[in-house]
């Protein structure tokens, strides 16, 4: 009988928690001679997958939700028995606060971005000076393919500085608390680069490829974009935990550093324990890394790549205390409006089931690149800053009942301009001299968590072809 061999997934979010369920599937199913373990630092699993419960009120202290569109998630979830806990969102109008003004968000765009002419023309966010300006994306010749490029400057090139500022940025810098003349073309939105490389235009290229809307019955609801569970996102993580043997989890204990031993690994953790491994699945952030395998200095280069800082504020009210309550399920801010936060969502509207009957739970975002430091203000200062934000729109004449404020110090990896490239070269290295360590997570192939989840499972791919090799 072969010896076995020990694979140690570092990091118990999405990503690593992931890799650890679909291992054990294929160990089990194939009967293959592996053990498993997962390394946890903190003593909870999930990263930035939390929910909370508080009087009646179901509160998402990270992310609120999976996109439909993407079905590795989906796929998961079905495979783990959540189907009947699945809830979708409430489709409502959403809105872009531009100038100070809230406009409702323009139909037929796909990220803000105009399907097509049409769509272009009825903004409200754009002037006719603009309008003429972004129309040129039908005309203006292609980039150079092979170049990386900033989101700011290929839009700003194709469609003119007003409709990236008004329209586009809110949304792509947003979802990444990133900036745009920073974030890379290829490994954020390389969709954008495709279809101006096939079709000379990207409205055009949009206008071609994406799915017309589904017609739906009159009086019927349409299918919102975003999935959950009924008792909150952090479902998924109990059920994947459940899943796994007993034995596998080790809480509470960092890796401190790993030494490459012959045809193996040492890790060294934090509590004086030894762990060997034929195999590491690293899914830390990539700010980490560097410290684990100090001795390999190609990991330097994670250090230059920023993770920006943000946190969200999250308050509850009676629904008599709002006495200008807009119908829809959010807004997004532009960077020319005069407002620290960065986004508001209407929870209670987009997600019905996490508020009970008459009340009203908004969520609202703060910190922004160049605006970090006003995630490390106190309790109070955020929730006065919040408020007296929300009174320019929504007039609020009372105090929230509670106020819940998460705070997530460096915890959105930026995938700045020559991230891919960077990226494969210290894969090349790591394959290299550290044969068998595996990078993956939201630090490097996407940040959302069906991307998470697709990364987990493609790693363990890698990882079994490796060992049986």
């Amino acid at each position: 009988m072969k010896p076995s061999k020990q694979i140690v997934i570092i990091g118990g979010g999405i990503t690593g928690l992931s890799a650890a369920y679909y291992i054990q599937r294929e160990i089990k199913a194939k009967k293959l001679p592996y053990t498993v373990k997962l390394v946890e630092a903190s003593e909870r699993l999930g990263g930035k997958i939390k929910t909370l419960k508080r009087d009646g009120f179901t509160i998402e202290q990270g992310p609120d939700s999976l996109l439909s569109r993407k079905p590795t998630a989906m796929k998961l979830v079905k495979e783990l028995g959540l189907e009947d806990q699945v809830i979708r969102n409430a489709t409502g109008q959403s809105y872009l606060l531009v100038d100070n003004k809230l406009h409702k968000m323009p139909k037929g765009t796909y990220m803000g971005v105009p399907k097509n002419v049409r769509s272009l023309l009825s903004s409200t966010v754009l002037s006719s000076k603009g309008k003429i300006r972004a129309l040129a994306d039908i005309m203006v010749s292609k980039g150079k393919a092979d170049t990386d490029q900033s989101l700011g400057a290929f839009f700003r090139r194709r469609f003119g500085n007003e409709l990236l500022v008004n329209q586009v940025e809110a949304l792509l810098s947003g979802i990444h608390s990133g900036n745009i003349d920073q974030m890379s073309l290829k490994a954020t939105y390389p969709t954008f680069l495709e279809l101006e490389q096939t079709y000379g235009s990207v409205m055009k290229g949009l206008s071609k490829t994406m799915p017309k809307p589904t017609k739906t019955k009159r009086n019927q609801p349409s299918s919102g974009a975003f999935f959950s569970f009924k008792n909150g996102l952090e479902t998924l993580i109990h059920r994947l935990e459940d899943k796994l043997d007993l034995g596998m989890l080790h809480k509470g204990t960092a890796v401190d550093h790993i030494e490459k031993k012959n045809h193996g690994y040492h890790l060294l953790l934090s509590d004086g324990n030894v762990l060997q491994a034929d195999a590491v699945i690293v899914s830390t952030p990539h700010l980490t890394v560097p410290k684990i395998f100090s001795q390999y200095d190609f990991f330097h280069v994670f250090k230059g790549v920023p993770a920006t800082s943000t946190a969200n504020v999250v308050l509850a009210f009676d629904q008599s205390a709002i006495k200008n309550d807009i119908d829809g399920t959010g807004f997004l801010v532009s960077r020319n409006s005069n407002y620290q936060i960065t986004a508001c969502t209407w929870t209670h509207k987009k997600w019905p089931t996490t508020s009970p009957e008459g009340k009203i739970l908004l969520r609202c975002y703060v910190g922004r690149p160049g605006n970090e430091d006003i995630v490390d203000l106190s309790d109070d200062e955020l929730t006065d800053i919040v408020l007296n934000d929300l009174n320019k729109i929504m007039k609020i004449k009372d105090d929230p009942e509670f106020c819940v404020i998460t705070r997530w110090k460096n915890a959105r990896p930026q995938y700045t301009v020559g991230h891919v490239e960077r990226l494969a070269e210290v894969r090349r290295k790591t394959e290299r001299y550290l044969p068998g360590v595996f990078l993956t997570g939201c630090s490097y192939d996407g940040a959302g968590i069906p991307d998470c989840i697709e990364q987990g499972e493609n790693t363990v791919s890698e990882v079994l072809r490796f060992l049986q090799d």
